[in-house]
């Protein structure tokens, strides 16, 4: 079994910033893609930022610049760090990694429960 817990989430008021982190946990042999998704209120779930084990990033065109996604390979964990945050990234984020837990097991998407991030005034 593997867990991930996030971790960071809260009420921040607009232009402000928020840390999310996500530590894996459980039976891991490696992790390769971590990344980070939200959903909105009466929206879909969709991709905030990923990045692969040796660092490759990409991210939402609704960024633009605003988020920068990290992780720590030793400590199974990955970080969002959200500047200049608007109301309209209120949403659950969730944590997203694809972990093998042996060295000839397949790859499984793991989520986190997701944290809530809140911006208003």
């Amino acid at each position: 079994q593997v867990q991930l817990v996030e971790s960071g989430g809260g009420l921040v008021q607009p232009v402000g910033s928020l840390r999310l982190s996500c530590a894996a946990s459980g039976i891991i042999f490696v992790i390769g893609t971590m990344g980070w998704y939200r959903q909105a209120p009466g929206k879909e779930r969709g991709l905030v930022a990923r990045i692969t084990r040796g660092g490759d990033t990409n991210y939402a065109d609704s960024e633009n610049g605003r988020f920068t996604i990290s992780r720590d390979n030793a400590k199974n964990t990955v970080y969002l760090q959200m500047n200049s945050l608007k109301p309209e990234d209120t949403a659950l984020y969730y944590c997203n990694a694809w972990v093998m837990r042996s060295w000839n097991s397949p790859y499984l998407e793991v989520w986190g429960q997701g944290t809530l991030v809140t911006v208003a005034s």
